[in-house]
């Protein structure tokens, strides 16, 4: 996901793939349907499976749900192969992770199905959107090489043999990083296909395919067939850092210069387009692009696109798919969203899903203001132009509403050698303010970012020489520009520089908790590299002409939809080292060897300098190196959420439409478990009722030492009071699992608070640190009809 406005990168292409192709037969049926959009509307159908139902009376379940259909289309079953009409209103048949199919339907249809004894919801359709050559060296995965030759990578062998499949739009054929040379084929159970040439498939990109078919219905300009070919940055963007090969030379008009590669650069990549120009993400094909990716065999799935309102996990196609993927021992990564700073709305919060916020790195492309007065001020810019020459020149500002989006000040007279003062918001983007006052002869520009986005900056690519800074750095310009008639001033393009000490830190972009459908579960659960992120793309956004070829095929881009491919190539060279590990043990040691503190060993802040709560980070900030070895996981299997979504109230057919295809449950046959005993990394409590105590329930797993010893250590604030029982756990093999409590009430004498309090339960031996994150609330997060959430702090 690109940020939101006014932070949002312009809207990045949406759905394009087809994962069920129709039979030649009946494609004059479809084009024909098209004149009855009117009439007839997408719906997904999910249905419950008779007992009396016989699979081999139908060569395929698509041919069962076509007879399902068919029976409210007054077409007989034998009628089928004569008259494939109903066959054509089929859309998608769904083997995996959903138990229903997509199909065309009138609203009299709808109704009549609901008569059946199969039927048991139908949802109309919805849209979903979009939500490095320095990040793998900051994050520990290349040690000092920048080809790989040390660090995590030595110890996992950079994630050769690991499938990761990126649900996106689509992707660039023949860019470098998914140049395959030196990769081994891929494994003996991919099943999946690449529907490029020869050319461009190869061991790196093993699979690549187009899911349209539910979207075409709706949008004009999508036509059979569909390559998975994108002009679009964000598809090649986010496989790229999953997964991209070493790109020695790699830059963004010339900035970041490096080698570039993904997080797991020996892992193969399979692109799933669900995603089409600025139309969105169709749920259907996103559900039908999941279930061919699980049955394919992907080992992570990467998902940088998602539904801010997305509600039920019922119905949430990537709850619904990853609960399979899960099934099927594959880790999902997915973007958390970007509609901060607002609290509950992060996306994507089902508890069988790696979550992923978004945070800035240690590198800054500086652009320094250097004012007449001598004083220096640290902007940033993607445009820095060798041959500018940096002297004091007048400085000026927008004589209209500071925008200088007003035609008729920006003249020769008023801007012509000057460095021009701008606030950005304005009817102009930045970069069409640059261009506008490079037509009028202006030598520089400043532009100043809107408040809200506080410390956080997100650089362009500027048509002339230029400089973003913060609002609060242009508050100080702007003060001496006030303070004298003749105010001067020069830019001093710095380049690329490493090493920021305030970072990481989270943007206003970024999604924050609590979670809307599951309050007991801390999501996000973890945050990653999500801001300016150099990465493959078909061609940059900027308006200046590239240096050299190659940093033409990289750009730099935000949101947590490049934090999410971070993760999941992480999980890929995890997934490598521990190929016996779960998804859930794989999350956990990602979780708990989080670093909630940034450079300098503060807490890690938000944008606007405030600490950034567990609601706004998760766990902290992904820490590679110590994940490998992370000592003790909480650990899950897909079973183990069964009791869980029957204590959230799902009713047996909601719970059986999202385990399927495992065996059907009857939740009033099983002990329901509460949130806050899932055996999750992390521990949410609200003290709101009498007798303000709670007491949780949690299993962990010893993955490091055979005999190890770990002592409990709790830090929380005065006002609460938490006891650990056992507070010792000793381990005499690998695999032995232990249980304990936490039981957390309020200090004795401690006034009673209506806010949250965080803490940290760390499990500490001679080898490890097992940090679990406390969230407690003393007040339930309570909703009105926005579904915006009301904290007090």
């Amino acid at each position: 996901m690109g940020p939101p406005n006014p932070t949002r990168l312009p809207a990045l292409l949406p759905l394009r793939v087809a994962v069920f192709f129709l039979l030649a037969s009946l494609l004059a049926s479809t084009a024909a349907a098209h004149n009855d959009v009117g009439l007839h509307k997408n719906y997904l159908i999910i249905v419950r499976t008779p007992y009396e139902y016989d699979r081999s009376l139908f060569k395929d379940v698509s041919s069962w749900h076509a007879s399902l259909l068919a029976s409210v289309c007054d077409m007989a079953e034998e009628e089928l192969d004569r008259d494939p009409s109903a066959m054509a209103r089929l859309i998608y048949s769904y083997r995996h992770v959903v138990n229903g199919f997509a199909a065309r339907l009138t609203a009299e249809e709808v109704r009549a199905m609901a008569e059946k004894d199969w039927f048991v919801k139908a949802m109309p359709e919805k849209t979903y959107r979009l939500m490095t050559t320095h990040t793998p060296q900051m994050l520990g995965l290349a040690g000092g090489a920048a080809t790989g030759a040390g660090g995590l990578w030595k110890t996992s062998n950079m994630g050769e043999g690991i499938i990761i499949g990126v649900l996106d739009d689509g992707i660039r054929p023949g860019h470098p990083s998914f140049d395959a040379t030196g990769m081994k084929p891929p494994p003996a159970k991919w099943k999946g296909r690449c529907d490029f040439n020869a050319t461009v498939c190869n061991n790196k990109l093993i699979g690549a395919r187009s899911f349209y078919e539910s979207a075409k219905w709706k949008w004009q300009g999508i036509d059979d067939p569909v390559l998975p070919v994108s002009e679009g940055s964000h598809g090649t963007h986010t496989a790229s850092t999953a997964a991209g090969a070493f790109v020695p030379g790699a830059s963004a008009l010339g900035n970041g210069l490096g080698t570039a590669s993904g997080m797991a650069p020996r892992a193969h990549v399979a692109l799933y387009q669900v995603c089409y120009e600025d139309k969105g993400c169709d749920r259907d094909d996103i559900l039908a692009a999941l279930d061919d990716a699980v049955e394919d065999g992907v080992d992570v799935l990467s998902l940088s696109l998602g539904d801010d309102e997305a509600g039920d996990f019922a119905y949430d196609p990537i709850a619904l798919g990853g609960y399979t993927a899960i099934m099927r021992g594959v880790f999902v990564s997915a973007a958390a969203g970007n509609m901060g700073p607002d609290h509950a709305t992060v996306a994507n919060e089902a508890p069988w899903l790696l979550t992923v916020a978004a945070a800035t790195t240690d590198r800054r492309f500086l652009a320094t203001v250097r004012l007449g007065d001598g004083v220096e001020l640290d902007g940033e810019s993607l445009f820095q132009p060798k041959d500018f020459l940096s002297v004091q020149r007048p400085l000026v500002r927008d004589l209209s509403d500071g925008t200088c989006s007003d035609e008729k000040v920006l003249t020769p007279q008023h801007v012509g050698g000057k460095i021009v003062v701008c606030d950005a918001g304005g009817n102009l983007t930045s970069l069409e303010m640059g261009a506008a006052l490079r037509e009028a002869g202006a030598a520089g520009m400043v532009v100043i970012t809107i408040e809200e986005l506080g410390s956080v900056i997100q650089p362009k690519a500027h048509a002339l020489p230029a400089s973003q800074v913060t609002y609060a750095t242009g508050q100080k310009i702007r003060a001496y520009m006030n303070s004298t008639a003749n105010p001067t001033g020069e830019l001093v393009l710095k380049g690329t520089v490493l090493g920021n000490r305030d970072s990481p830190v989270v943007p206003a972009f970024s999604s924050r908790g609590p979670s809307k459908q599951n309050q007991g579960i801390l999501k996000p659960d973890i945050t990653g590299p999500g801001v300016n992120i150099i990465a493959g793309v078909p061609k940059p956004a900027g308006l200046m002409a590239p240096p050299n070829p190659l940093s033409a095929k990289f750009d730099v881009l935000s949101g947590t939809s490049m934090a999410a491919p971070h993760l999941s190539g992480i999980a890929a060279v995890l997934k490598r080292a521990h190929p016996t590990w779960t998804p859930a043990a794989i999350k956990s040691a990602l979780i708990t060897t989080a670093n909630p503190t940034d450079r300098n060993g503060k807490p890690i802040a938000a944008h606007d300098g405030s600490p950034a709560n567990l609601l706004t980070v998760g766990a902290g900030f992904v820490d590679p190196v110590r994940a490998l070895k992370p000592g003790l996981v909480y650990d899950l299997t897909a079973a183990d959420y069964v009791p869980y979504l029957c204590w959230l109230r799902y009713t047996d057919a909601e719970v059986n439409s999202i385990i399927h295809p495992m065996p059907p449950v009857t939740c009033a046959a099983m002990r329901a478990v509460e949130q806050k005993d899932l055996n999750y990394p992390s521990i949410t409590a609200f003290l709101d009722t009498e007798p303000y105590a709670v007491t949780v329930a949690r299993v962990v797993t010893n993955v490091g030492k055979a005999r190890s010893v770990y002592v409990a250590k709790v830090e929380v604030p005065a006002e609460l009071s938490v006891t650990v029982a056992p507070a010792t756990l000793r381990f005499k093999k690998v695999n032995q699992a232990k249980g304990f409590t936490v039981t957390i009430r309020p200090a004795a004498g401690a006034p009673r608070t209506k806010g949250i309090a965080e803490g940290k339960l760390e499990w500490v031996s001679n080898d490890n640190v097992v940090r679990t994150p406390i969230l407690v609330s003393f007040k339930k997060f309570v909703q009105d009809n926005s579904t915006t959430a009301h904290l007090t702090h």
